[in-house]
């Protein structure tokens, strides 16, 4: 039995992910979960943040934090670049991915709710 081991480089990923128009948030937020999932980044947006690590912080505390770091850069990367241009400007800035998810989300409804009334 042979293992084949496939590297798919993130811009790739980014490209087969449907851009965010304003209108297309489920199919997005589904894309994006599927997509960081497999590329195995999605750990910023299923944890919170670790607590300050110390010195007297565990390997595993340690691990965990920089683990949570690289998913977090890359996530947060990742869903900027498939926003389109015009809706990025009305996305408060943030540090976290998963915040950023959720401004995203609150930008949603806002649009509902305009197009309600």
């Amino acid at each position: 039995m042979y293992i084949y081991f496939v590297v798919i480089p993130l811009h790739l990923h980014a490209s087969s992910v449907t851009v965010f128009n304003g209108l297309n948030f489920s199919e997005w937020h589904e894309q994006i979960q599927f997509h960081l999932g497999v590329m195995d980044l999605d750990l910023a947006l299923l944890n919170d943040k670790s607590t300050v690590i110390t010195n007297k912080s565990s390997g595993d505390e340690k691990s965990f934090h920089k683990s949570w770091e690289h998913s977090n850069g890359l996530s947060l990367m990742s869903m900027r670049m498939i926003v389109a241009n015009n809706i990025k400007s009305t996305i408060p800035q943030t540090e976290s991915a998963r915040e950023y998810l959720k401004f995203v989300d609150i930008f949603v409804l806002l649009i509902s709710l305009s197009l309600v009334h």
